[in-house]
This record gives C-alpha cells, structure tokens and sequence, in this order.
C-alpha cells in the first residue's frame, strides 16, 4: 500500500517544502473592472505558485484580446502588473474540504456569475484520494445551492509528476465526469473541463506545480471552455483602444486618415473610430472594418514606421499582443514603441527592439 511517506518523498526531492505550500498571500485589492464576474477558485495552483498569477495571466489577457471584459472576484490578490485583474479564491496548500467550509461565505461576499474550480491536488498528496471525489461533488453541491445561476466549471486536475501521484490523480479524474453529469442531469450549471491531458509532467516546475508555460497552456484550456458556454464571460465586443502606459494617450490613425501609409499615432483618447482596434483570430489589427496596422515596407529593423494599409495576410501586418503589455510584430519581433520616449499628442509610432520600457506597454480597454 502507498505511504504518506512515500507520497512525500519526491516533493522533497523536488525541493517543494511545507512552508512554501503554506506561505500567505495578500487580501485581495477589490479591483473591479466591471462585466462578468469570475471567480478562479482552488488552491496553490489557482494561486500561481512558482509564476505568480499562474494561469490567470494568460486567461485575462485571452478575454481582454477578445474583447471580454470581466471582473476576476476573490478575497485573495496577487500577480504581475501585466494581469489586469489579480483577485481570486486560490489557497496553497488548501485540500477540498477547507474549501468547502469557506465556500459559502465567499460566494456570498463576490457574487461570482462564474466559477472556475480546479481542486483535488493537495488531497492527492495527503492520502485523501479515496474520498475526494466525494468531497468534490459536496463541493460542487454547495457552489450551486449558494450560487444557483452561476457557471461553474470543474477541471480534471493537471497531473503530478511522478508515476503513483499521476495515477492517484487520474483515478480521481476518472470520477470527475459522472460528478459533472449528475450535476448537468439534476439541472445545475455545472461544466466539465479536461485540464490533465493539456500538460505533461515536462510543464511541471517542481513535479506539482506548473512552468510558466504550462500555466499557459491550463489558460487556453479555461478560455476555450468558457468560449464553449455563451455568456459566462459575456458577449465580446470586437473593438477597443489601445492606451500607452507611458503616455495615457491612445493608439490612433493620424487625422482620421484612411489612405495606405497614413502614419499611427498617440493621442488623447476620445472614442474615435481612428482609436478602435479589432484584434482578429489572424493576428491582425484592424481599424475602420478594412485597414490593419502594418509595419511599413515590411521593414524589421529599429526605427520602421508603423502605419495603416488594406489589409492583405502578410507577417508585417501580425501581431502578438502579449500578457506584459507589449505588442510585438510577428515579422520582426520587435516592439511596438512611442518614438523616443515621447507623451504628447502626435508622437509617432514605430519599432523598436523590445526593452521592458513603459513606452513599449499599452493597455486594451
């Protein structure tokens, strides 16, 4: 028979320690960012421990991109500057029933409108795997008799990284869908999210917690369960503007202009069709319906201008709009940056080689 003992062993290997498990975090900051409400919910894992934020960081900036605007609610608070919303119910070191006993009165308190639960892994790690799925359907049971209009999406948990932990945990997985299904049957709004088979133990850190990466890969998980059940992030809406952290001016088309090569620019946000973007499934920025914001001459080097063109496919027309708040050219890698440092109404923009400066961050809203 599996001993505690034996359970322990690798994750001192791994240099997880209790205390670590254990460490608090801060009260959340009740930010609110107005929209759904949505309460990521769990435990260390939830937290982001070893990459503060853990999977929210991608999942909020998946929203944002998509023209989501969401609250994330908890009592907790605590990532990068770059996740624009850092409240959540995550709990290092917390087993299901801790959960359970405090669950009622933070439903209470945060009116989540949806509930993204990922728990279980501190119960595999304790010798509390013959019982938890038990535990997890009480659980379950308690979140839609406090919050009986909420959406509520249980994951499979992410797997453990050596050979009896990840087969304790696919075990309890195991009993997850017939969990999920009562619920579903009994009229509950209640979702199953496969998370286990999205990471391998090649995404764990310390064979229990997840990589900067895999944390990224659980966010594309959440976002496309939530895209699967309309409305429990909301109906997008398809443009936003793009303001520059270093200036709080916005991202905008000079002079309205709509002819190929107009120049893009800073200026005092005002709601103007020049000042709304669309970040499509292509990577593209679009701006009137038809004009993407281009890398002029499909230039890669420090110093090209950024302009608006018909939109055509090309890599100088793609951008990733990162979870740190820069944008950067498919094409040239390069940041898309507020020339010299510049504030005022007209500064131009063009790339520039990406240094972490506030000149480089922009923010959606």
């Amino acid at each position: 028979m599996r001993t505690r003992a034996r359970w322990l062993g690798p994750i001192a290997a791994l240099g997880l320690v209790v205390a670590a498990m254990m460490a608090p975090i801060g009260p959340a900051n009740a930010e609110s960012n107005g929209g759904v409400r949505v309460m990521p919910l769990g435990d260390s894992i939830t937290e982001g421990t070893q990459t503060p934020g853990g999977y929210r960081i991608g999942l909020w900036q998946r929203l944002a991109n998509a023209g989501h605007t969401v609250d994330f609610v908890g009592s907790q608070s605590n990532g990068p500057a770059s996740l624009g919303d850092r409240d959540h119910e995550g709990h290092p070191g917390w087993r299901i029933d801790q959960i359970d006993a405090n669950i009622v009165n933070w439903l209470n308190t945060s009116q989540p409108d949806t509930v993204l639960l990922h728990i279980g892994t501190n119960d595999m790690l304790k010798d509390g795997e013959a019982t938890a799925p038990d535990r997890l359907s009480t659980l379950i049971d308690r979140i839609t008799t406090t919050a009986p209009n909420a959406e509520v999406f249980v994951a499979q948990i992410i797997p453990l990284g050596w050979g009896d932990g990840d087969a304790a945990v696919k075990t309890y997985n195991a009993a997850i869908p017939g969990i999920v299904q009562s619920k579903v049957n009994a009229g509950k709004n209640v979702h199953l999210v496969d998370m286990h088979s999205a990471l391998t133990a090649a995404d764990l850190e310390d064979g229990v917690h997840p990589t900067a990466g895999g944390y990224d890969k659980m966010a594309t998980v959440w976002y496309d369960a939530l895209q699967s059940v309309p409305g429990s992030v909301g109906s997008a809406s398809s443009n936003a503007e793009y303001v520059g952290v270093h200036s709080g001016r916005c991202l905008e088309v000079a002079g309205l202009g709509t002819a190929n090569g107009t120049d893009v620019q800073l200026w005092d946000c005002w709601g103007g069709s020049n000042q709304r973007w669309a970040y499509t499934a292509s990577k593209q920025l679009v701006v009137y319906g038809n004009k993407c914001l281009d890398a002029h001459g499909h230039g890669t080097s420090n110093g090209t201008k950024v302009v608006i063109w018909d939109c055509s496919g090309h890599a100088n027309q793609q951008w990733n709009v990162n979870a740190d708040g820069t944008i950067t050219g498919v094409q040239s890698g390069l940041c898309l940056d507020a020339s010299g440092w510049g504030t005022n109404n007209g500064t131009k923009v063009h790339l520039w080689t990406c240094g972490g400066h506030a000149n480089q961050q922009w923010t959606r809203r």
